[in-house]
């Protein structure tokens, strides 16, 4: 199995084969899904202190904030599968 690696903003990078969903964090469930993970500690935040544009959450129940569109995170995750598919 290969390890693919998706750039989440700022140099953060997180493991693709991971990832379950990358959402919008602005309705009320994603936000209890934030607060749920901050109270038990799996919350990690990649926004450098900038607005949370997307939400990533990983098979970990780690839950990841980023200040790039859950769109550009999607394409770069899409973009990387494809690229690996014909390297092999």
């Amino acid at each position: 199995m290969d390890i693919q690696l998706i750039n989440i903003g700022f140099g953060n990078i997180v493991s693709a084969n991971r990832v379950i969903a990358i959402v919008s964090p602005e309705s009320a469930p994603i936000k209890r899904i934030i607060a749920d993970a901050r109270d038990r500690g799996q919350l990690i935040d990649a926004t450098y202190g900038r607005r949370t544009r997307a939400v990533i959450v990983m098979d970990s129940s780690h839950v990841i904030l980023s200040a790039i569109q859950p769109e550009t995170v999607a394409h770069r995750f899409v973009f990387s599968k494809d690229d690996n598919n014909s390297h092999n």
